[in-house]
């Protein structure tokens, strides 16, 4: 047997040849211009601002009409250079009215249908508190937006004021698979979010991000404390954003020993069994409802549970408690584990998050099963109840992957899906590895292969850059998710080096936590911190629907050299590496940077020695829509060959 030896040779011998240039691959990225408050390096500068909204909200859940009645008290704090004349403010559950924009757009076969019969905000009661008077304001309502004007200019650099509402709405059974109702043996299982009037951000970019809730896009908000009052039928079981401030009253001792208990265990402990479901002395003795109390600090949206059905389950990593809440019908068996493994699968997703990325910052992890396919919120996700196996660890690692894009680093996801599910199916892709290995089912949506497949399907053919609501329904899967996920593999595992990348990536998250970055802040921070210029990644990748297909053209070979002819067939550009194979067994891998396509697509390159074997891309990380074209020799020959 030939010993094999791999050496990497950083640029290899090259002799650009004059052919057809690629300017456009090539020409600066045009970027938004730095500035005091968004620097050049990606960081926010030392004029850097956004605005501060708190929340308190008691609400009352009545579960033989399914509607909810609420008050709620905002204290805005506006940190902007300037006044403000207006809010405005997002009435997401009237995408739900007959009518909506939404409605109007969304097919009923779409996930993002919902629409119903008296479905939508019912507003009763408006009134601002400002500079020591109360007032009635005027406002306009226009679908899923409300506009509110203020008698007096809300003060710049710190001006606040707080703005109560009176409001309701009737659960939708089915809430565009963010939210909603769902009838179980034991019970109705109620997921509430977009539940409540939220001020829109007004930034320094945009001023107002106004755009309407149509059901695809998702949100952009401020971050506060919350203080939340929710009061239930005493049979119920709540969880929720935040941590919960009055276990003694709506706890049975048992319970709250068995929590304490979980806060100590690795492993899961039933807060309440499957046995003891619907049981009396599961819940505080007396008459009436409860009131379940929590608050969350510095969050950017709060959502909730309540059910009769649920059976709980607890454990903790480090100082967070991980908790699970589903129903009988989300058990399954030793082959197919169900909702009994939920919370094992939670912990690993915030241990892993947490120690390669950015520490989970939240006292509180929660999986709720019930009709909402996959939805993530501050310490809280909701996610299929018939999820079992791989596909409830894949669904549950996903949502809990939102816990950092975009609940910490607060990402516009209205405008930018992919800084929301792109970034979070990069870093599924490495903790599904760590869970299952490279068996992983799930892993194969993140090879060369299947993204090069996807890249040529002509329905997909929209720019990671376009807005949510404008991607085509079939497309959104890859242009949100796998296309923008599988580029920063790329970066990483191909282009920058996983030391590289990940300094830069944990400086982004780090520099941005609880902040609102733009895709401009991200590329200049991957740049500034890895120390490489990558305009032509960006727009290749993220601007433009390229393909790419690198090719080996012709070789000649003497026993002194290996003259190669390569040519870039399309118009996406990439670094070459090129392993070279000699008779003795040995390998050499050469590394062309990618300005060796600057000058045009066909380059000749020299490599050392008599060569018998060559081969583009060998760990096949690139989506090259053609690889027969990546191996010379194709057949047996000799001297000259041009395949």
């Amino acid at each position: 047997m030939h010993r094999r030896n791999i050496l990497w040779m950083v640029i290899g011998w090259v002799i650009l040849v004059q052919a057809q240039a690629q300017p456009t691959a090539f020409a600066p990225l045009e970027l938004p211009a730095p500035s005091l408050q968004r620097m050049a390096s990606g960081e926010p500068g030392p004029a850097y601002w956004q605005q501060r909204v708190d929340y308190h909200i008691a609400a009352t859940l009545d579960a033989s009409t399914h509607r909810i009645r609420a008050t709620q008290t905002v204290t805005y704090t506006n940190h902007a250079p300037v006044a403000l004349e207006a809010l405005w403010l997002q009435l997401d559950q009237n995408l739900f009215a007959e009518g909506s924009l939404g409605d109007a757009l969304i097919t009923p076969d779409s996930r993002w249908r919902g629409a119903f019969s008296g479905g939508g905000f019912q507003i009763t009661r408006i009134e601002v508190i400002h500079n020591n008077r109360r007032y009635t304001p005027r406002y306009l309502i226009d679908d899923t937006r409300m506009r509110l004007a203020l008698e007096e200019p809300l003060a710049p650099n710190g001006g606040q004021l707080k703005l109560e509402i009176d409001f309701g709405f009737t659960v939708p059974e089915y809430g565009a698979d963010r939210m909603g109702r769902l009838q179980v043996a034991r019970g109705t299982i109620y997921e509430i979010a977009q539940w409540y009037p939220r001020l829109y951000v007004f930034d320094d970019v945009h001023g107002w991000n106004v755009a309407p809730y149509l059901g695809q896009g998702e949100f952009y908000l401020e971050y506060g404390d919350f203080e939340l009052e929710l009061t239930v039928p005493r049979n119920f079981i709540v969880v929720a954003t935040g941590k919960l401030l009055n276990p003694e009253e709506v706890l049975t001792p048992t319970q709250r020993q068995r929590l304490e208990q979980a806060r100590q265990s690795a492993d899961p402990v039933f807060i309440i069994t499957p046995d003891e479901v619907g049981r009396p002395e599961t819940r505080p003795s007396g008459s009436g409802s409860l009131t379940w109390r929590f608050r969350a600090e510095n969050v950017r949206d709060v959502a909730w549970a309540a059910s009769p059905a649920f059976i709980w389950d607890a454990a903790s990593w480090q100082e967070v408690l991980v908790m699970s809440v589903y129903p009988h019908e989300g058990l399954g068996t030793p082959e197919q584990p169900g909702w009994e493994a939920s919370t094992r699968y939670v912990r690993h997703s915030i241990a892993h998050y947490s120690e390669h990325w950015f520490p989970y910052p939240y006292p509180v992890a929660i999986n709720v099963a019930g009709v909402v396919g996959g939805m993530e919120y501050p310490m809280i996700v909701f996610c299929s109840v018939r999820a079992r196996g791989e596909a409830l660890f894949g669904v549950t690692d996903h949502e809990i992957g939102h816990s950092w894009f975009p609940m910490i680093v607060g990402s516009d996801e209205r405008r930018y899906a992919w800084m929301d599910e792109g970034f979070n199916t990069f870093i599924n892709y490495y903790a599904h590895q760590a869970f299952y290995g490279s068996a992983s089912r799930r892993s194969q949506l993140m090879e060369a292969a299947y993204i090069a497949r996807m890249m040529q399907d002509t329905l997909l053919h929209q720019p990671i850059m376009t807005y949510p609501d404008h991607i085509r329904p079939q497309a959104l899967g890859f242009v949100a998710y796998r296309k923008p996920g599988y580029g920063l593999r790329l970066l990483r595992e191909y282009v920058l080096g996983p030391e590289r990348f990940d300094e830069a990536f944990r400086t982004y998250i780090r520099r941005w936590a609880f902040k609102h970055p733009q895709p401009a802040d991200f590329f200049r921070t991957i740049e500034n911190v890895a120390g490489e210029d990558l305009d032509w990644f960006w727009r290749g990748w993220f601007y433009t629907t390229d393909l790419l297909d690198q090719a080996i053209d012709s070789v000649q070979v003497s026993p002194e050299e290996t003259v190669v002819q390569l040519h870039n067939r399309q118009h996406l550009v990439f670094p070459v590496v090129l392993e070279a194979t000699y008779a003795d067994g040995r390998t050499m891998r050469h590394r062309f940077p990618v300005a060796l396509w600057a000058t045009g697509v066909r380059q000749q390159v020299r490599l050392p020695g008599s060569v018998v074997r060559l081969q583009l891309d060998p760990d096949g990380l690139l989506p090259d829509i053609d690889r027969t074209n990546n191996v010379w020799p194709r057949a047996a020959t000799s001297g000259v060959t041009t395949p």
